[in-house]
């Protein structure tokens, strides 16, 4: 009796933290873009116009703003305003830094052909013998790979139970062993401390196509 309720207690755990903190995410950021509001000018407020305020109304406004922005940027007019503005912050010492990783970033996790993330690994660490999940980000490039007598991947390995913060490694491709398990489910293994497992797939060590 005593181990079934812990187990029923573990589950519920699992299903409630989960949902906690990923509704308290999304209540931080609709709040912050409903903040957004206060700069614009009482006239062009939506709550000016409207007879009650509406949650969630300063997401779908600043979503349109980034739309129109993004659309704006694809002329030659747009591209060359940009290239002007960014000429100007990479002049400043501190926010050139700021600047630079942000762009990175997005574009990083935003581009088209971006590969990061796609695929999940299975790689030694910290030792042999010892095995850890991790994601591949991209193909190995310039001086490091330069450097390194076979051709290397990037992983990301996380850290459990925070998956934010973790190590980060230019593998060898003959020491990669590709796992067949999804992203999230990855994601669920590696958070749960590996109490939550998913379908037991074979691994296809021959399944990894190299990343662009």
């Amino acid at each position: 009796m005593k181990k079934r309720l812990k187990r029923y207690f573990v589950t519920g755990l699992l299903v409630l933290v989960p949902l906690f903190v990923s509704l308290k995410i999304l209540m931080l950021i609709v709040n912050f873009m409903d903040s957004l509001m206060r700069f614009l000018p009482p006239q062009l407020r939506p709550e000016s116009h409207l007879p009650y305020d509406i949650p969630g109304i300063g997401v779908i406004i600043t979503l349109i703003v980034i739309v129109i922005i993004g659309f704006l940027t694809t002329n030659f007019l747009g591209k060359g305003i940009v290239r002007i503005y960014e000429g100007m912050l990479v002049r400043i010492p501190i926010l050139k830094t700021v600047y630079k990783a942000s762009k990175q970033f997005v574009q990083t996790f935003f581009a088209e052909d971006n590969d990061g993330f796609s695929k999940v690994v299975l790689i030694e660490f910290p030792r042999k013998g010892l095995y850890a999940i991790g994601f591949v980000t991209c193909r190995t490039r310039g001086e490091v790979q330069k450097l390194t007598p076979e051709d290397t991947i990037n992983i990301f390995v996380p850290t459990t139970p925070n998956p934010t913060s973790g190590f980060y490694f230019a593998v060898p491709k003959s020491d990669v062993m590709p796992l067949k398990m999804t992203v999230e489910d990855a994601f669920k293994v590696i958070m749960s401390g590996g109490m939550v497992v998913p379908e037991n797939f074979e691994a296809d060590k021959n399944g990894l196509d190299e990343p662009k």
